[in-house]
């Protein structure tokens, strides 16, 4: 079986021996050099954690297969403070709906089941360095890409279907700044610092979509704790920013954005 066909399922079956063997192979594939591999709890299973290092840069290894991506607000049962927190933001001019799951349903991604190629993902997102236009050339260059929506999206959430990736709450006193040692200050099950920052606006291939943050917009809007929480939702596209970012007004601002470099095997 070839590293990229690897399913997480299959990731999820291997002992610890036979996952480090797994990370040596997926290492010396792409001229790297494993740093660690352990497991961690996650979903109530144990879950192989692998690192590896390509020029000074650190990847984790994103076992794929067909898997279950976004977000099914119809099904979700908010808590009474989350419908309260809502109602408090609306009653302030925020929000894209009459109610919370209205509001969910225009700025997550839909639910859905893709298929994907195991890969090794950028530990931490990188700056952009000139207009989004330039970066895949400018990561080709390296031997990267960007990810796609999906990649990311299942990156983030590790096979885990709750609103954050952490589950379906966060802390409604106040919003993540104000809570520096909160669940999303904590590496994600694949090891990746991913969706702790609103400041954050990662893009990927898909370019009417926004990840892991706002850019700020929702702590300085002043739109209410929960939405202020919402841009570290996993399948947060924030398609409103993406047509910022994309459009005319964004040119000049490409240090503001960022992207999570893949490599593929």
């Amino acid at each position: 079986m070839s590293l990229s066909a690897l399913t997480l399922d299959q990731w999820r079956s291997l002992d610890l021996p036979s996952a480090r063997r797994v990370a040596h192979e997926a290492a010396e594939w792409v001229g790297g050099r494993v740093t660690s591999v352990e497991t961690v709890e996650h979903l109530d299973a144990p879950l192989h954690r692998v690192r590896i290092e390509r020029s000074a840069q650190e990847f984790a290894l994103i076992p794929g297969g067909t898997v279950t991506l976004g977000f099914d607000p119809d099904a979700w049962r908010p808590t009474p403070e989350q419908t309260a927190d809502y109602a408090e933001s609306l009653d302030q001019g925020f929000g894209f709906g009459p109610d919370l799951r209205a509001h969910l349903a225009q700025v997550l991604s839909p639910r859905r089941t893709v298929t994907l190629a195991t890969v090794l993902m950028a530990v931490e997102d990188e700056s952009l360095t000139g207009p989004p236009a330039g970066i895949p050339a400018a990561l080709a260059a390296r031997g990267l890409r960007m990810p796609s929506a999906d990649e990311w999206e299942h990156a983030c959430g590790a096979g885990s279907t709750t609103l954050f990736r952490w589950g379906d709450d966060c802390p409604l006193d106040l919003g993540p700044y104000e809570h520096p040692e909160g669940p999303q200050s904590r590496p994600n099950a694949f090891g990746l610092r991913i969706a702790h920052d609103t400041y954050s606006a990662e893009l990927t291939s898909d370019t009417t979509a926004v990840h892991g943050g706002d850019g700020g917009e929702s702590v300085c809007g002043g739109y209410g704790t929960l939405l202020g929480w919402l841009p570290l939702a996993t399948a947060n596209r924030n398609p409103f920013m993406a047509e910022f970012v994309y459009g005319p007004d964004g040119e000049d601002l490409c240090e503001d954005f960022s992207t999570r470099p893949v490599l593929a095997f």
